[in-house]
């Protein structure tokens, strides 16, 4: 009987401890909750001069209002004594959560500083060659890094289990063959990564690029660290692997400029005044709004046996304005030729001569044998 009481009394205590460290954990909580909500305002007000600190502090906020009363609760469980049942567990557990909690900041930085950027350099104007290729770099080297810092906190949290520790003791030594079994089942995970890396920092291709891909024209929509979105102009997508980029040629139209040549080709008939289709083609790009008054020539480059061929070489700002200029100017020149020179569209030319015909040899008919006499 006494030693059941005496169970009930350490019971009691215990209880009664555990009510108090409760009160004291929803201060500390209260408290910190008080901080965040101070410093939050004041942390703007410090940054508004810059709209790269603004967004880390923006993209820094939700989580750092985890982050503080975790980090309160954890500094106020050391000071709790080890004789408490149970208070090595929760010490364990606020650790972890600590961790990720601050990975979870470390990531909300990342992602700020990379939204700062894009701010700064916006690709919404019409010279964005330096913006994109900013913006190309750095969605791709704070992906990266978010990548790092997750893996790092996962680190850090199996660090803190013991039994973790041991087989990571276990694993190294045959840290050789794992590896390289490891290395050849994830080449191609790693080859993206290096590939992503390798794109970032050499650029063959940027965000909002157009390129030529197995015959496909298309933007660049997105950059993710193992593949690439192609917004192909029929609204589809075209999902290509990064490592396919270090791999295999293809066209980057925007590569130095978003300036480009564009020809109209045009078959007609040798008697078309070359000149008059020049001038003609030439008032058409001065009164067309996608011209931009670099190039427009008329040159005959072939002739057949019937009609000659005459290319039109205009240019344009960009590969959709090339286009439309285009069409507008083949559409333009063939109803031009129909109304001022139709005798000159090509036609199939042939020579009749008023010969009559040869006389049909007369053929004898032959005659039967005479009989003997």
């Amino acid at each position: 009987m006494q030693a059941w009481k005496t169970r009930f009394n350490l019971l009691d205590g215990d209880l009664l401890l555990w009510g108090q460290l409760l009160l004291g954990a929803l201060a500390v909580v209260a408290g910190a909750l008080l901080l965040h909500a101070i410093l939050r305002p004041i942390a703007l007000r410090l940054t508004r001069f810059s709209p790269l600190l603004t967004a880390v502090v923006k993209r820094c906020d939700n989580p750092a209002r985890w982050a503080l009363p975790l980090i309160g609760l954890l500094i106020a469980a050391q000071g709790v004594p080890d004789t408490v049942a149970g208070i090595g567990g929760v010490q364990h557990l606020l650790g972890v959560l600590t961790i990720l909690s601050l990975a979870a900041v470390g990531a909300g930085a990342i992602t700020g500083v990379a939204q700062g950027v894009a701010l700064m350099h916006p690709a919404d104007v019409e010279d964005n060659l330096a913006a994109r290729r900013i913006q190309t770099q750095t969605k791709v080297l704070a992906r990266v890094a978010k990548g790092a810092v997750m893996l790092t906190a996962l680190a850090f949290v199996l660090m803190t289990f013991p039994r973790a520790k041991q087989v990571g003791a276990s694993l190294l030594a045959s840290a050789g063959i794992a590896g390289l079994v490891f290395g050849l089942a994830a080449r191609s995970v790693f080859g993206n990564l290096l590939a992503g890396l390798q794109i970032a920092m050499a650029q063959p291709i940027r965000l909002d690029d157009v390129l030529i891909i197995e015959g496909e024209w298309g933007r660049v929509e997105e950059i993710t660290s193992t593949y690439v979105v192609l917004k192909v102009w029929d609204e589809r997508r075209l999902i290509i692997p990064l490592q396919w980029f270090i791999e295999h040629p293809f066209q980057n139209w925007t590569r130095t400029s978003a300036s480009i040549l564009g020809t109209v080709m045009l078959w007609v008939d040798f008697t078309l005044p070359v000149q008059d289709l020049r001038e003609k083609a030439t008032a058409m790009c001065k009164a067309s709004a996608h011209w931009d008054g670099r190039v427009c020539g008329v040159q005959v480059v072939e002739t057949t046996e019937r009609t000659m061929q005459i290319r039109v070489l205009v240019s344009a700002k960009d590969s959709g304005k090339a286009f439309d200029l285009r069409c507008e100017l083949r559409e333009g020149l063939i109803a031009w030729l129909q109304k001022t020179y139709p005798q000159s569209l090509p036609r199939v030319r042939a020579l009749v001569e008023d010969v009559p015909a040869p006389a049909a040899p007369v053929i004898k008919p032959s005659l039967p044998p005479s009989p003997a006499p």
